[in-house]
């Protein structure tokens, strides 16, 4: 938090949080319209606050008064902590898989090695901080009422490719940008469960008719695909192949470990500083440019008790379980004899040599967070 409060209004500092994949009455909600452009220097240019162009919704440049400039960022760090938190944390780590979970409960036997998934915390999000009264009601700028419109939104433009790393990355234009750590150490991660997954594939289909003939399976996937997003998504009907099914069980262990540990553990480190990333926004944006003081941006930002009531909510979904266990560190014991032993052994080989790199690479950085390393996650 100290870091952040020193760095947060720096354009630099604006760019490297979008790189990193975060309702009392008169809040006001916004979507923000931003430009990155990539360059050697990740500048960073024209946030437009909302979506009509027009006189009264001028784009904003990093050329124009300094609060002018400043409070553009932070409206548009406001919209992005409603979306990271209903979209990235939410629906594409936590919803995804309970979805997978609930078709596991459905569809397979109890001694199928998919029954890892708990629906515990989604249970009790949905009885707390999105229940009236709770977190989103009380605190958030998209409020309560807005939820069902904002997810089912997201859930209409969720496509399978946008869920599996190595696709989503390269239709981002993020698997080759040398600033991305993330994008860098999730390739790893993920070519380590990768493997892993195909490896244990191979355990049980020696074949791709072997996939095609088990009914289970087969039963397992259209029961998610029935249940899931649009029929345009992409998500697979069937599997007809062993590697469709590597990939696809390699997306649900990477969205429930790796991605929810980059989109959970590091909210806290970043909200903080609350100017960094406002639960809300208390007045509608300028609507010309010039107007506003450094005195003025104090007026746009959240109270003190929604502001807090967030963070405490932060802070607690922050700390790891106490009984979590280390990705890929399993109790059961199938994953504890012969073959199965040998392929848990080696992931996890795999996964603290990836921590040990990404901890030795991070440690002489202005900003060395260890929100992303398998150990943690």
């Amino acid at each position: 938090c100290a870091t952040v409060s020193v760095f947060w209004w720096t354009q630099c500092f604006f760019i490297y949080a979008f790189m990193g994949d975060l309702n009392p009455s008169n809040m006001s909600l916004f979507i923000s319209l931003i430009i990155l452009r990539r360059s050697l220097t990740a500048d960073l240019w024209v946030p437009q606050l909302q979506q009509n162009p027009g006189p009264q919704n001028p784009v904003f440049l990093p050329s124009d008064p300094g609060s002018d400039w400043l409070l553009a960022k932070i409206w548009v760090c406001a919209s992005d902590f409603q979306c990271h938190q209903l979209v990235s944390h939410y629906l594409r780590t936590h919803v995804i898989g309970e979805l997978c979970c609930v078709a596991t409960l459905r569809q397979l036997p109890n001694l199928h090695p998919l029954h890892q998934t708990s629906l515990q915390i989604n249970l009790q999000a949905r009885t707390s901080l999105l229940a009236a009264d709770g977190v989103f009601d009380k605190a958030m700028g998209s409020g309560l009422k807005t939820l069902p419109v904002l997810l089912s939104q997201a859930s209409a433009k969720t496509t399978y490719r946008s869920l599996c790393i190595p696709d989503d990355l390269k239709d981002r234009g993020l698997d080759n940008l040398p600033q991305s750590y993330y994008a860098q150490d999730a390739l790893k991660v993920q070519d380590a469960l990768h493997s892993f997954v195909v490896s244990w594939v191979n355990v049980y289909y020696s074949r791709d008719d072997d996939v095609q003939l088990d009914s289970e399976l087969q039963h397992w996937i259209t029961d998610i695909n029935t249940h899931s997003f649009t029929h345009n998504s992409g998500f697979p009907q069937s599997f007809n192949t062993k590697a469709e099914v590597s990939k696809f069980v390699t997306m649900i262990i990477f969205s429930c470990s790796a991605l929810h540990s980059a989109v959970n553990f590091s909210q806290l480190d970043f909200a903080l500083w609350m100017p960094n990333c406002p639960v809300a926004m208390l007045r509608p944006p300028p609507q010309v440019k010039g107007g506003v003081t450094e005195d003025d941006i104090l007026s746009f930002l959240p109270d003190v008790n929604s502001t807090c009531r967030v963070l405490m909510t932060l802070e607690m979904l922050s700390q790891p379980a106490h009984d979590s266990v280390p990705l890929c560190h399993y109790n059961e014991a199938i994953f504890a004899d012969g073959t199965h032993r040998r392929l848990v052994e080696e992931v996890q080989a795999q996964l603290a040599a990836i921590s040990k790199d990404i901890v030795k690479r991070k440690q002489p950085l202005e900003l060395p967070e260890t929100f992303f390393t398998p150990l943690c996650m």
